[in-house]
């Protein structure tokens, strides 16, 4: 409990508070529920609720259902607590309720004590390819989740992946990447969540030998509970048992048992992936250069060779019942109609077997539709002498330009997802592992693959290499480079039981670390992953691209038809001068090409890829800047933030407290008053308590300890139990301070309350200076001795340098800053003057933030909430943003929408500032989309024809079409461009 109050609990009685503060997002009456005659209090378990919203969305399921007296709902412990009438609902309506909300429940047995299911939930990761727009991505879930045993399925178009949740007692994930496959798509397994299962690539199987060298070694290894080797891929996939084998043992006995002969490599989940892309784009690029090559000489042959007499003349010489230039040109297209052209058509079979539509739907349409045209007029002209106009250029220059856009689609989607490789580059290949016996004797030292680095293993890392895994320094002194993490380029000095984060850079001395954590424990992976999470969540604006999406290809057919049969009506009628359609020979053909026009033209894929690029290059530029984005909901609610909620301590503060005053009011020299409170609070855990110690330690012992820092620590260790005097009888007092016993006499040390309470006078002298402090923003401690006041002692936690001036920055964008604390409210408000807050809610307790925010979201208004301890973790999932200090705790950061990684509260005004320039472009991407469909469609359909005589070749909307979807992500991507705002723009300031 970080509070600079005495107000907080002290020593034994933390894990009191700590549980009070992790159930505050309950209502205030929710611990004590009355037991009025026949009412029913249950607790369930809701699974899937990541944000506040969800916490939102199931306390208005249940409160809707009817019966139901009170419902609340803890994001933290994943459960709610319902009140209900056992004669109009019954258990199964409460978990009937969460479930019609899109969550998963389980009533807790009485005890409320959670029973682990049989089996755990996984989740995996799922390279899908082959989605070419929204109306795929909206398939393929429909279809995962009505898998059975599949929880929870997202899947993104821009990166090409899906997120799938699932029972492995129910389904396997080659059932999921079979029934992915059985949609029409590309599908493979990228990494799940259950950590016993790892996927190795050995090299040196060429034979059938080797593989079954394999199988021997692999059998052998106890622990190892299942394998499979994949024998065209170099590939092995094991199931082990982490508590009786370890991944390095299993990797070292292949090589040890093999002689050599196989190498076996843990492989990296993202540099696969990375490669998937590289195949795609590689394999779009050879259809486009295939395509290209074919459509080139169709459309020279159409366009160029009728102005060149001699070369149009042969192509005019008939070869059989057809003319040269018209078969050469069935050939080449046909190529590209049914063998580039292929995978149109496999997509579009797959999509409407499905019973969904989508962009290759209309790419097939409009190019079969030309191509069979083209077809009949060819074979009507062979045989009977008269030659309609055809156009087989059409289908083929559509197929050209679809494949470029694509193509210039991967490489830009590519983009968006720069921000994880380059957090992935951030983590070195190998690392040196100090070889040790049993007894600590070095024996010497390792390269082995980083990925094979177990928590407890002594590393050693050179000047100018990438620390390996998060831990702590044993031997060695250096500077680490952290910027990575904390932002500030000026290295950090390290030194033994200094910590480390895999990933950052030693720049001078050699170290030798401890692993902590490795894997997805570390700080790198758990920021990659939260960036991954993000980029993988769908913003709640996107429902509106994906409604679209679903009926857009419909309604583009039937506009298509209806242009169809409206030219060829008019023309038939005599509506229009037959001149209009001589160029095509009759009406058919002129209305043929309208309508393939609309077909082609019409883009849904630009609508559904305008909010998931602009959010994943949101997240990625996010994580540069050091601020973490849980997902698009949280982008999108913060662009809206009308309240900034500030926990004091800690997060406009410092966090460390110092003692600044020390009074007597008594006789006693002040060396003794020291030593009798410092001796008093030697007992306590709070962080009072401990910058009384080192105040006191300092004013005796300053000048007389060594000057090396191991031997500092040491040596004040000795001085401690020696200086400090016997406690007797040492207890907390929640809300007030301590007492015990010195030398047979009692001492309190706390508040006015504490010291009033027990009946000792507190002199008008120190009440004046009491008051003096409290003003100042600095909290007073107040100490009474043998029933007499003796004496105070001023404590402050020191304002964040950028405090202020966040503060007035939130104000220049239009949002209302307000603190809360638990501190008393003269030093509360002596804060807030100081930071320029006017808005302060002071004496506030941990449960009562979340209160503080339900009351200011009366009106609507959207309420963000800054905090880092566990106590502010309720009012972060109570906030509709959370945004939680990097350097807090795991709960806090658990329970935010935003993570400010850096520690710095010029993070919050980026958070929202990028927030808002997103949405921003996100409506930018949406209007170019809906403005593109609404103005092509038309002009593709005619209706600039009557007026100016311009009709748009199929060709050509095919070209427009294409670029369409391509000008979306490129917009996306100027947010890559994105810089923090300054806060002297912020605050219009001009520095000279």
């Amino acid at each position: 409990m970080a509070h600079l109050q005495l107000t907080a609990l002290a020593g034994g009685a933390d894990d009191e508070m700590e549980e009070v503060a992790l159930l505050g997002s309950y209502d205030v009456e929710a611990g004590a529920v009355d037991e009025e005659a026949g009412m029913r209090r249950v607790q369930v378990r809701v699974a899937g609720m990541t944000c506040s919203a969800c916490t939102g969305a199931v306390e208005a399921a249940l409160s809707a259902r009817r019966g139901v007296r009170r419902a609340a709902v803890s994001l933290l412990q994943n459960r709610a607590h319902v009140v209900f009438d056992p004669e109009l609902a019954k258990d199964e309506d409460i978990v009937e309720a969460i479930e019609d909300a899109g969550f998963e429940a389980e009533i807790l047995p009485d005890s409320t004590v959670s029973q682990p299911k049989s089996q755990k939930t996984l989740s995996g990761q799922f390279r899908i390819g082959g989605m070419t727009c929204a109306a795929c991505v909206n398939s393929v879930e429909g279809i995962l989740q009505k898998l059975p045993g599949v929880k929870r399925a997202v899947v993104a178009l821009a990166t090409s992946l899906g997120e799938v949740e699932y029972d492995p007692s129910a389904i396997s994930k080659d059932e999921i990447v079979q029934a992915i496959e059985d949609a029409g798509f590309d599908a493979a397994l990228l990494q799940s969540s259950e950590q016993d299962k790892v996927l190795l690539s050995v090299s040196g199987l060429h034979t059938e030998g080797d593989v079954d060298v394999l199988h021997d070694i692999l059998k052998k290894i106890e622990g190892l509970r299942q394998f499979g080797v994949n024998f065209a891929n170099s590939e092995v996939e094991i199931v082990f048992d982490p508590e009786v084998v370890g991944l390095r043992q299993i990797v070292d006995t292949i090589e040890m048992e093999s002689s050599d002969r196989l190498k076996a490599h843990v492989q990296n989940p993202y540099l696969r992936a990375a490669s998937n892309d590289a195949q795609e784009a590689s394999k779009t690029l050879h259809l486009l250069r295939t395509s290209l090559l074919l459509s080139i000489p169709v459309f020279f042959i159409r366009m160029v060779c009728p102005h060149i007499p001699l070369v149009s003349s042969s192509l005019l010489m008939h070869f059989g019942p057809f003319r040269i230039g018209d078969l050469l040109k069935w050939i080449l297209v046909s190529v590209v109609q049914f063998i580039v052209g292929k995978r149109f058509y496999v997509a579009a079979y797959r999509a409407l077997r499905h019973g969904s539509t989508n962009m290759d739907v209309l790419v097939v349409i409009g190019t079969t539709a030309s191509y069979v045209y083209s077809v009949c007029a060819l074979l009507y002209g062979a045989f009977s002498g008269f030659h309609p106009p055809i156009y087989f250029e059409t289908s083929a220059m559509i197929i050209t330009f679809v494949l470029f856009g694509k193509y210039l689609e991967v490489l830009a989607k590519g983009k968006t997802s720069d921000a994880i490789k380059k957090l992935v580059e951030l983590a070195p290949a190998t690392a040196l592992l100090l070889m040790k016996d049993k007894e600590g004797k070095y024996l010497g030292e390792k390269e082995i693959d980083a990925s094979l680095v177990q928590p407890g293993d002594a590393l050693k890392v050179l000047p100018g290499s990438k620390i390996p895994a998060d831990g702590f320094v044993i031997w060695g002194t250096s500077h680490v480079n952290e910027s990575m993490v904390t932002g500030e380029s000026v290295p950090i000095s390290k030194e033994i039981s200094s910590p480390v984060i895999g990933g950052t850079m030693n720049l001078h001395g050699v170290l030798h670390i401890q692993a902590t954590k490795v894997g997805s424990g570390t700080v790198l992976s758990q920021i990659i992953s939260l960036v991954e999470t993000a980029q993988m969540s769908k913003a709640p604006i996107q429902k509106f691209a994906d409604y679209v999406a679903s009926i857009f290809v419909p309604i583009v057919i039937t506009l298509s038809l209806l242009t169809f049969l409206a030219w060829f009506l008019c023309g038939w009628l005599g509506a229009y001068p037959n001149s209009w359609s001589a160029e095509t020979s009759n009406c058919f053909v002129f209305s043929l090409m309208f309508s393939i026009s609309v077909v082609v033209i019409a883009c849904p894929c630009a609508l559904g890829l305008a909010t998931p690029t602009a959010v994943m290059v949101a997240t990625g530029v996010g994580a540069n800047h050091g601020v973490l984005v849980k997902g698009g909901d949280a982008l999108e609610r913060a662009q809206n933030v009308q309240y900034v909620i500030f926990d004091k301590t800690g997060t406009l503060t410092q966090g460390k407290a110092t003692v600044t005053t020390a009074k007597v009011f008594s006789g006693m020299d002040l060396g003794e008053f020291l030593t009798l409170v410092a001796s008093a609070e030697a007992s306590s855990e709070h962080p009072l308590a401990k910058a009384i110690l080192d105040h006191a330690f300092h004013f005796h012992f300053f000048g007389k300890l060594p000057s090396e820092k191991e031997s500092i620590k040491k040596r004040k260790e000795e001085i401690l139990s020696q200086w400090l005097l016997d406690v007797a009888d040492f207890s907390a007092l929640p809300g007030k301070g301590i007492q015990c016993w010195i030398n047979g006499k009692k001492i309190l040390v706390g508040n006015r309350a504490l010291i009033t309470e027990n009946g000792v006078n507190i002199p008008d002298e120190a009440e004046h200076f009491l008051v003096d402090m409290e003003l100042s923003a600095k909290t007073g401690i107040l100490v009474a001795y043998d029933d007499g006041f003796i004496g105070l002692i001023g404590i402050t936690d020191p304002l964040k340098r950028e405090a202020a001036v966040v503060v007035q920055g939130l104000k220049k964008m239009g949002v209302h800053p307000v603190m809360v604390t638990g501190d008393n409210w003269r030093t509360a408000q002596a804060v807030a003057k100081e930071v320029g807050i006017e808005d302060v809610r002071a004496e506030v307790m941990p449960a009562g933030k979340a209160d503080v925010i339900r009351s200011l979201q009366k009106d609507g208004s959207v309420v963000a909430m800054v905090g880092d301890g566990i106590n502010d973790s309720p009012a972060l999932a109570a906030a509709d943003v959370g945004m939680a200090i990097g350097a807090g705790t795991d709960i806090a950061i658990e329970a935010a929408d935003y993570v400010l990684v850096r520690n710095n509260l010029e993070d919050v005004i980026t958070a929202i500032d990028l927030s808002r320039k997103t949405f921003s472009r996100i409506r930018w991407n949406y209007f170019f989309a809906m403005a593109y469909n609404v103005v092509a469609i038309p002009i593709a359909a005619g209706a600039l024809f009557p007026f100016t005589g311009v009709q748009m070749p199929p060709w050509l909307a095919g070209a427009c079409m294409a670029f369409s979807s391509v000008s979306v992500v490129c917009s996306s991507l100027l947010l890559r461009r994105y810089t923090k705002p300054r806060l002297t723009t912020v605050l219009q300031i001009t520095v000279e």
